[in-house]
């Protein structure tokens, strides 16, 4: 020790205080001092020992950061792994009254509990990541398959912002004449957005079954909705149309939503436009207005979510109704174009989105 007399002694009653481990190594990998705390955890004096002695016991540690240290004078960490502890450690230069670099002063926190912490942390996200992917797995099964229902031809595009949506759609027989459209936004994302979709899906299905008073059906919705005694943050706007495949009209009804679906036919647009209350617990009661329209074939009927007309730009613009319409009657397949353009308009979507199309055939 004595041909470093530029430690101060001072400095090393204060690291006796410490309550992690501290050490001065020398360019020649000798231990020249070591507070009280690692020699009494230690139970040995490693003064005057090789610095790997203590740590990898028979050659130099492989990532040895006080060698960079001594070498650059660059302040190093690492993570080390003595016996059942982990340490994280700092090592930094000590400097001779010339400013040189004379020896490399060694901090060893003990992390073991903050590392035990992490990998349960770890394993518990990996299993909520899985259960997750689960979710969404069961929730794209859940979707209506692409195909012909009773006279209707349909066809979708579906994309998730996060691993769960919010946004969802279903088609479904109600009887051997009728089936059941619709699209439905809940508010927010993720699992309890995911699990209002669900709700919708299975509600509607049951309550409809049979059923083809529009504003009966969204009673009763609205009402088994409030059974559920939920937040008031907590609701969803849903279109709701039935189309008979014997008189070609299309009966619907708007419960708040504000994405207004377009009847396509040929190369005229209409929108379908129509006010209504969303399903929501501050209502007590609500009543719903019940429009139609009669079809023809090669007519089609376009619903989808705010996904699409909220898009933004880096520029800060929405891709807006317009630019749908636009898009809608360029040639092509309509859906294809929609993704193409959307796409185009802006690299990365923020919000979920859903775009349903029913043709008549």
């Amino acid at each position: 020790m004595d041909k470093y007399k530029s430690i101060d002694p001072n400095q090393l009653s204060i690291a006796d205080g410490m309550i992690d481990w501290v050490r001065v190594v020398s360019k020649d990998n000798m231990v020249l001092y070591a507070n009280k705390k690692m020699q009494e955890d230690l139970g040995e004096n490693i003064v005057g020992k090789k610095c790997y002695d203590v740590l990898c016991r028979y050659n130099r540690c492989e990532n040895c950061i006080s060698s960079t240290t001594l070498e650059k004078g660059s302040i190093m960490r690492k993570h080390h792994k003595l016996g059942n502890k982990t340490y994280m450690i700092i090592s930094s230069p000590l400097f001779d009254d010339k400013g040189e670099i004379e020896a490399s002063v060694e901090v060893f926190r003990d992390i073991t509990n903050e590392v035990l912490l992490s990998e349960k942390l770890q394993e518990k996200n990996k299993k909520m990541s899985d259960d997750i992917k689960f979710a969404k797995n069961m929730q794209n099964r859940m979707l209506p398959p692409k195909g012909m229902y009773n006279g209707l031809s349909i066809d979708y595009l579906y994309e998730s912002s996060e691993s769960l949506s919010g946004d969802y759609f279903d088609v479904f027989e109600i009887d051997e004449n009728n089936t059941g459209i619709y699209i439905c936004d809940v508010v927010g994302h993720g699992v309890t957005a995911s699990l209002l979709t669900i709700f919708v899906r299975q509600s509607l299905r049951t309550i409809a079954k049979g059923n083809i008073n529009l504003n009966k059906i969204m009673k009763e919705l609205h009402k088994t909705f409030l059974s559920l005694n939920l937040d008031y943050d907590k609701y969803f706007s849903v279109f709701f149309g039935i189309y008979n495949k014997d008189s070609h009209v299309f009966k619907y009804v708007n419960a708040g939503h504000n994405s207004v679906p377009i009847l396509i036919s040929g190369k005229d647009i209409k929108k379908l436009m129509l006010k209504g209350y969303p399903i929501a617990n501050i209502f007590d009661n609500v009543d719903y207005i019940v429009e139609k329209v009669t079809l023809k074939v090669g007519d089609k009927i376009l619903l989808y979510t705010d996904g699409i007309t909220e898009t933004t730009n880096s520029e800060g613009v929405q891709f807006g109704v317009d630019r749908l319409i636009n898009t809608i009657i360029s040639d092509g397949n309509i859906l294809e174009n929609i993704k193409s353009s959307v796409n185009n308009f802006s690299i990365v979507h923020k919000d979920d989105y859903a775009v349903l199309l029913a043709e008549i055939i």
